[in-house]
């Protein structure tokens, strides 16, 4: 059966802006030792093999390699609490790269899948800037960046990425995220943020 999502999409990883693991289409290496990163996506309307996941949320946290195409990813899965368990098994067949789409993309790479969590997802907006705090694991700001014309700043052609191939540029601040044993901190991160279509 296939299957349709849409909505937002916010990042923030442990490199400093702007994160060149991204950048570069995964061809430069992370800021630091790693890449910690939390993808955390809002579906808006969605149906998956005959579920319905409008108004849900995921959450993936990654751990990669200065260098990602070397693969070796450790990943966990974060659903929203307040998805019902036949959403969040919808939604971890999508994000586990099952049922193809953009994760599949990254599924060769994941080398450690340490499991999915239920937590409360929240984001508040102010104009152009969102916080986002998912339970006790994920907590950052995002300031998004624009030109003085008001036009969100935006890296393109950005193939490798589930979120591409257009994604918004933002600051994190405040970062305080700890989750599967992944944690990173820190002001001044890289941050993403942007519409998002999938279908497969």
């Amino acid at each position: 059966m296939t299957w349709t999502m849409q909505g937002m999409y916010y990042e923030n990883c442990s490199c400093d802006a702007v994160c060149p693991c991204t950048w570069s289409n995964m061809t430069q290496p992370a800021t630091n030792d790693d890449c910690r990163v939390a993808l955390l996506f809002e579906v808006e309307q969605g149906a998956v093999e005959g579920v319905d996941v409008a108004g849900t949320s995921c959450v993936v946290i990654m751990q990669t390699p200065p260098h990602m195409l070397e693969g070796g990813f450790k990943a966990g899965l974060i659903v929203d609490s307040e998805a019902s368990d036949e959403q969040a098994a919808a939604l971890g067949q999508v994000f586990g790269g099952q049922l193809g789409g953009p994760m599949a993309g990254l599924a060769p790479l994941i080398t450690e899948f340490v499991g999915m969590e239920r937590l409360p997802v929240n984001v508040e907006h102010d104009g152009k800037n969102h916080h986002i705090v998912v339970g006790d694991a994920v907590n950052f700001g995002l300031r998004m960046e624009s030109t003085e014309e008001g036009e969100p700043v935006e890296l393109t052609n950005i193939v490798v990425h589930p979120a591409g191939p257009t994604l918004a540029i933002g600051i994190a601040d405040q970062v305080r995220n700890s989750a599967f044993g992944i944690d990173w901190s820190g002001d001044g991160l890289s941050g993403f943020s942007n519409p998002f279509a999938w279908a497969a």
